[in-house]
């Protein structure tokens, strides 16, 4: 099969020290992220170009859908709503090391969310991956640096992504999901390339990853093989989201964090929001099912 290579184009100069965790709001036509470092929720509505930044303090690391409108974002140890760029509540902490946060998550089409705790100082494998149904799960993937996870379109498999080990995994949810057991390797990046990032996986079932130091993301079939790399000006590539009101425009969020003053100087554009056209649609957003 031919692979295929393309540039994203810059949409927002942010400078975002961690940008992370994108989500399309279909209702507002907006992407919502984060920059984790910062403390900070971004809004960007490609009509007009419109872009609106707010500070709720903490490490917010992803945004999903709440139901009946606003966010869910992971800050911390704690699960918020957020409504209007603010935190209106807690609806749920972590029980994890203080050393902890959250890092990157999905909402399966049941409602379910997703997602991981890593370490910040990021030197103990105390990260593990949640299921949130309006009670906590702690169902494994211990590691470092968690990713993902991704959800197939067929809700049959996860994808949890070790970084620091290169590794994606695909998980069998067929069974019990209070457990991630069965995993198997997916696809393992080779350190000269970057470390994998965020994942999400889009309507046809491939998968997309960042590659943090890799100046690209990938997008793999269901077997592993790639297809496409999209190629950035920047090194430190996070994750990639889909929208638009046919989710076939592509974002790309980036990070300035880890960068020298000499690699900064280099990479004026690290930080910013990308786009690109997507050979596929993304899947559509689910709001989490809070109980």
């Amino acid at each position: 099969m031919t692979q295929t290579e393309d540039h994203a184009r810059l949409v927002w100069p942010l400078q975002a020290t961690l940008g992370e965790g994108p989500i399309w709001v279909p209702g507002e036509g907006a992407l919502w992220f984060v920059d984790i470092k910062s403390g900070r929720l971004h809004r960007f509505v490609p009509e007009g170009g419109e872009s609106t930044s707010f500070d709720i303090g903490g490490r917010p690391s992803f945004a999903v859908l709440a139901p009946g409108g606003g966010l869910i974002v992971g800050n911390g140890n704690a699960l918020q709503r957020v409504e209007g760029g603010a935190v209106v509540a807690t609806i749920a902490t972590i029980d994890m090391p203080a050393h902890n946060r959250t890092n990157d998550a999905t909402v399966d089409a049941a409602g379910r969310l997703w997602f991981g705790t890593m370490d910040d100082d990021e030197t103990a494998a105390t990260g593990r991956v949640y299921r949130f149904d309006g009670m906590m799960h702690e169902v494994g993937g211990a590691c470092t640096i968690t990713n993902g996870p991704a959800v197939s379109p067929d809700g049959r498999h996860l994808y949890h992504v070790d970084t620091l080990a290169g590794q994606i995994w695909r998980f069998d949810l067929a069974g019990d999901t209070d457990a991630l057991v069965a995993g198997t390797p997916f696809v393992t990046i080779d350190p000269a390339d970057g470390h994998p990032d965020g994942v999400t996986v889009d309507a046809e079932g491939c998968v997309w990853v960042g590659l943090w130091g890799g100046w690209c993301a990938r997008r793999y079939d269901a077997s592993g093989t790639l297809l496409t790399t999209i190629r950035l000006p920047c090194a430190n590539v996070t994750k990639v989201a889909f929208g638009g009101n046919d989710l076939r425009t592509g974002y790309i969020t980036t990070a300035r964090k880890g960068l020298s003053e000499a690699e900064l100087a280099a990479q004026p554009l690290a930080g910013g929001l990308f786009a690109f056209d997507a050979p596929a649609p993304g899947q559509p957003a689910y709001p989490v099912m809070i109980g």
